[in-house]
């Protein structure tokens, strides 16, 4: 059981790893080399200008002014002086309710810490329990802080359960307060929107086959029959994936060809070469240019046919479409409403924003999601049950003496004393966390597999399947195996009568474990963060060896978006963690609040600077970070009922059943007073928000508007009247509608698509269309009228 001297070693080495993390990043982030990566989001919004473009050789790398270096850490109250309402305007309404989870950690815990520390550890180092079974149990110097150091019977216990609902209280009134407050919030929010192309737009799915007509036929006659005053027109889902493969094909080549014009440019009296053969290692030697300027001429023959083939095909055309309203009071009725007697057909719900889709979800056919989802629950469940093993493995190295008395011939490397303070003190958090490193990857693809048509959506599946793996593996698993582990020797010497007492004193002895742990990931972890070590390396290596044109470098800055998927679960699991232990193990608190405190530090700044959310889901999230904050809360009331039924303490026990119930009762109340909020949008707000717009804009075309809002990427580089049979209107001709363009985050103007997609670039610069796609961050593309070069 690791000591307060272990515990010591830990927190030194996480303090000056994080000590060292913060230097690195104030010196690294004011050199110009680096200003790319540490300054992201300001270059794509056009706020700054590389510091590189100006200044002697050595200045472009360097920074010379060696003033900057005695105001190096000016970064801390910088990030500081943004305002919530600036945030929201800077980054978007998600970011800003992202930040306020920190803070509410902080409001929750910081008076739970004063009370606990003052009240609960002088009764429980008054209890003196332990001193007495040290012989029988592995006890250290903190768990004589913890309940566990209560005598059995003692009326002591009173204070515990006196805590432990004056606690539930504190944090159901925060939660209230914080529900109500992001509601309002989100509503404010979107009360103060401009117009936006998904708030008149509908996503139909399982679109029935009838017979003799087609798919957008079929849609036309369903919408104008049901919704004849409201429905303008709808926009065809095509699956495309050969298509999607050429494309991605010509845009490798366009690359290319942008490179060996640039180096031409450079040095006009030598053409740039290339052999034809093995990567340009054999056959015969070519003009590059020409070359690639006929691989991308052969290339758009097939593009040509391909895409044709597309639009003359029925089967093409998927059973789901975007429909378009002239009214957000019409697309609202139609998304919130069952739209067939059969309760399969005709599924309808509010379409993503144009960034957020995932368009390849959308062809995937009902009875297949069902399928996929039950496929993908069970491999979740295997894949919970499979990492139990390393996590019982990381547990034996937390409880070193545990183990000895299972196996005395490690004693001799375990007994020196540097190795076994950081085996005990360090090693466990580090490897837990290299084994939870990949598993987010893992849980995205299997959230993909399920189906869902929404970047945002997978990431909030993706992220509830991290938490029940936490909640399993790393709460419960930690405290079964490292209990089991623990207290091998005990159980094999004693009545079977005492191990349900022995189990009762050792589950608040993990506090030990999760403090690690809270200073491995919560310290040094966040402080690694904002050092952004992967990201710098990573963007140094593209720029020497695959940085060929400035839409590469742009590709090598991208910062991506805050790690919902992974963020969310941890910090749902330090919550957990605090909530849990306020009332058994107190000492964790102070370690918690750190976290809370550093991280939304760190993360402000990371917002501001580095991260550019590529979608709004109007915290959308809330709801689930709120219901994970009250499984919390009862998954602790559960846990003191059962360590104090262990205590013999008969008489106080039953005082804490009334908890869990007014528990639930408080969360079904905050699901029916606010929940609706977070899912359905108000008609009373949709109806003003129209009759508002029709009076300061009665000669808006709404139809001209909506008319290539949903438009397939691929059919973005489409001549004008190839367009004309891909639209929603399928007789108008094409209008540019500038405000086609608008979207929720304030930031910079541009689409992103998420799809297995890449289109191609043409020579022309303008619009400029960002796509995000699996595996690849936001790219900037440009399109002419068609796909050859002038």
């Amino acid at each position: 059981m690791a000591t307060l001297g272990d515990i010591g070693v830990s927190a030194l080495i996480n303090i000056l790893t994080a000590f060292a993390f913060l230097l690195a990043f104030a010196l690294l982030r004011i050199q110009p080399v680096n200003d790319r990566v540490y300054f992201p989001k300001w270059y794509f919004s056009g706020s700054r200008t590389s510091p590189r473009s100006s200044g002697n050789y050595v200045s472009k790398f360097v920074n010379l002014n060696f003033k900057t270096y005695l105001t190096f850490l000016n970064w801390m109250p910088q990030a500081l002086k943004m305002s919530e309402a600036e945030i929201i305007d800077h980054a978007g309404l998600d970011s800003a309710v992202f930040l306020r989870i920190y803070l509410l950690g902080l409001k929750i815990f910081v008076p739970m810490a004063v009370l606990a520390i003052l009240v609960l550890i002088p009764v429980n180092v008054s209890g003196g329990t332990l001193f007495f079974l040290r012989k029988e149990l592995v006890v250290s110097n903190i768990d004589k802080l913890s309940i566990s150091n209560v005598h059995p019977k003692s009326l002591r216990f009173f204070v515990h359960i006196s805590m432990e609902y004056l606690f539930t209280l504190w944090t159901c009134y925060m939660l209230y307060k914080e529900y109500d407050r992001v509601a309002s919030m989100r509503l404010n929010f979107l009360a103060s929107q401009r117009r936006r192309v998904e708030q008149f737009t509908v996503l139909v799915k399982n679109v029935p086959h009838a017979s003799g007509h087609s798919i957008s036929d079929t849609v036309d006659q369903f919408f104008q029959k049901n919704h004849p005053e409201h429905y303008l027109g709808h926009q065809a889902v095509y699956n495309a994936s050969k298509f999607a493969k050429l494309v991605r094909k010509r845009d490798r080549l366009q690359n290319w060809l942008d490179y060996n014009q640039l180096k031409f440019e450079r040095h006009p009296d030598k053409r740039p070469t290339k052999k034809t053969l093995c990567f340009g290692l054999l056959g015969r030697k070519v003009d590059s240019v020409d070359f690639y300027k006929q691989q991308i001429k052969d290339l758009d023959r097939r593009i040509a046919s391909e895409r044709q083939k597309i639009l003359k095909d029925p089967q093409s055309i998927m059973p789901a479409a975007f429909v378009s309203f002239n009214s957000r009071w019409g697309a609202a009725v139609c998304a919130q409403t069952t739209q067939s007697k059969n309760p399969t057909l005709w599924l309808t719900d509010w379409a993503p924003e144009p960034r957020d889709i995932y368009w390849k979800n959308l062809s995937i056919p009902f009875v297949s999601l069902s399928i996929r989802k039950l496929v993908i629950s069970l491999s979740v469940f295997a894949l919970v049950f499979f990492y139990m093993i390393p996590i019982a493995f990381v547990q034996s190295l937390a409880n070193l003496e545990g183990l000895e008395r299972v196996a005395p011939f490690l004693r001799p490397v375990i007994e020196l004393k540097f190795i076994k303070s950081f085996l005990q003190g360090f090693l466990p958090g580090l490897a837990l966390k290299i084994f939870l490193y990949i598993l987010p990857t893992v849980l995205m693809i299997m959230s993909k597999i399920e189906g869902h048509v929404a970047l945002s959506v997978l990431e909030r599946r993706a992220a509830a399947k991290y938490y029940y793996f936490m909640l399993v593996n790393v709460f419960l698993g930690s405290i079964i195996t490292g209990t089991a582990f623990q207290q091998l020797h005990s159980f094999l010497h004693q009545s079977a009568n005492e191990i349900p007492r022995t189990i009762g004193v050792s589950i608040p002895m993990k506090a030990t474990f999760f403090i690690t742990y809270i200073m491995v990931d919560g310290w040094a972890g966040i402080a690694g963060e904002i050092l952004r070590l992967k990201p710098l390396v990573i963007f140094h290596l593209k720029n020497m060896f695959l940085v060929k044109t400035e839409r590469d470098r742009e590709k090598a800055m991208d910062p991506g978006s805050v790690d919902f998927p992974e963020t969310l679960p941890s910090l749902q699991l330090y919550f957990l963690l605090g909530i849990v232990y306020a009332v058994v193990t107190p000492i964790l608190l102070p370690f918690i609040l750190i976290f809370f405190a550093f991280a939304y530090f760190v993360y402000r700044h990371q917002i501001i600077n580095v991260y550019n959310q590529q979608y709004e889901s109007v915290a959308a999230f809330w709801p689930h970070v709120h219901g994970r904050i009250i499984a919390s809360l009862l998954i602790s009331q559960l846990l003191l009922m059962g360590l104090l039924s262990t205590k013999k303490a008969a008489n106080s026990t039953p005082l804490l059943v009334v908890l869990p119930i007014l528990t639930l009762s408080f969360h079904k109340y905050c699901k029916s007073r606010f929940e609706p909020a977070f899912r359905k949008y108000p008609l009373e707000e949709a109806m003003e928000k129209d009759t508002m717009e029709r009076a300061s804009e009665p000669d808006l075309n709404i139809k001209a508007y909506l008319a290539d809002a949903y438009l397939h990427p691929i059919f973005r580089p489409l001549h004008e009247e190839e367009l004309v049979q891909v639209r929603v209107d399928k007789n108008q001709t094409r209008v540019h509608s500038g405000p086609a363009n608008e979207r929720g985050s304030p930031s910079p103007p541009h689409h992103v698509y998420h799809y297995d997609v890449e289109p191609s670039k043409s020579s022309i610069s303008p619009p400029h269309y960002f796509y995000q796609f699996d595996d690849n961050g936001p790219s900037t593309y440009s399109y002419s009228a068609d796909y050859h070069n002038p």
